[in-house]
């Protein structure tokens, strides 16, 4: 008998008015503002310029969006494609369903466009948003929690998550992988900012420890799942993609720290971060315009407008005194 648990939503819609707000959308909204948000203060103190992570998340995010519901509905076509259902909820992305594996893929390629669009490295711009999309995917992971989806296996914890009656679903309380899932990602955020400032991350470094970090926590929590999934060697279609991203990433970080070594010093090509270079454009600015300020007195001489005057009086007078 559970003497506490989490109980879901009785309706994963939020009615604000006439307009209809589904959680899910929600949470995925909120998770972007704040990726975007965080992106752009680390952006900054790296010595880019406001806005450009929000110019770059143009691209990016839409193909994320498209590549996340592609690795969805082709790892379970059998909910869209089977018999009895209906291909066309395949479109129905609010319903849930985002592949994060998709998800980072499409959203790299629409990175890297708009990173070639401003001359900027993406390795830098991924570093800059590491911990920004594992806070959205903290965040992100709430819809699941509205849609009473991607819960674990059945559990009497004083947390599980209470689930109703559904399509596809048998009322009890089980683990909430939602929430699991959400607090890793947290302490991957956590994780990926101390370890940029304590070691200097650079040249993608930063982006690749959230990606490990990030699959170490996906392969146990991926375990604990009793949703519908195609199976290899008796594991999980995502857990081999964990296991296999996870080898990846950390092969890059030992390679790039090996090869480029440090971090880059210039992130913006028509920026000049050099200490010191405002103040002396400043200096230089003002000295340009005491010297428009003097020639606008005199604009004969450099000297002082009194003096010019006598000197020319006294050559006048001189060369009278010769005719007479």
């Amino acid at each position: 008998m559970n003497l506490a648990s989490i109980p879901s939503p009785s309706t994963g819609v939020i009615e604000l008015g006439p307009i209809p707000l589904r959680g899910y959308a929600f949470c995925i909204i909120i998770g972007v503002f704040v990726a975007v948000w965080f992106g752009n203060k680390r952006w900054i103190a790296r010595g880019g310029k406001a806005g450009t992570v929000a110019d770059i998340a143009v691209w990016a995010v839409p193909f994320g969006l498209v590549g996340g519901r592609l690795y969805h509905v082709i790892t379970d076509y059998q909910l869209y494609f089977s018999e009895g259902e209906n291909w066309v909820d395949a479109f129905k992305i609010w319903e849930g369903g985002l592949g994060i594996w998709g998800a980072i893929a499409f959203g790299a390629v629409g990175a890297w466009i708009g990173c070639r669009r401003r001359g900027i490295p993406l390795p830098a711009w991924a570093d800059a948003l590491a911990p920004g999309i594992a806070f959205a995917q903290a965040i992100g992971r709430w819809g699941n929690w509205f849609n009473q989806e991607l819960y674990g296996k059945p559990t009497d914890l004083p947390w599980a998550v209470e689930i109703s009656e559904g399509a596809n679903r048998v009322a009890g309380t089980y683990h909430p992988t939602f929430l699991y899932e959400s607090l890793w990602c947290i302490g991957v955020a956590l994780l990926v900012i101390w370890a940029d400032r304590r070691f200097n991350l650079g040249h993608g470094r930063a982006f690749a420890l959230y990606v490990a970090a990030y699959c170490a926590g996906r392969a146990w929590i991926e375990y604990m799942r009793v949703d519908e999934a195609h199976h290899i060697l008796g594991l999980r279609l995502n857990v081999w993609t964990a296991i296999i991203v996870f080898v990846l990433a950390v092969v890059y970080i030992v390679i790039s720290a090996k090869l480029r070594p440090g971090r880059e010093e210039i992130v913006e090509p028509d920026r000049d971060t050099t200490p010191g270079k405002d103040a002396d454009a400043k200096d230089a600015d003002a000295k340009d315009a005491e010297q428009d300020a003097d020639a606008k007195k005199d604009p004969l001489s450099k000297d002082e407008p009194g003096e010019s005057g006598k000197d020319l009086t006294a050559e006048s007078t001189e060369a009278a005194a010769e005719k007479g």
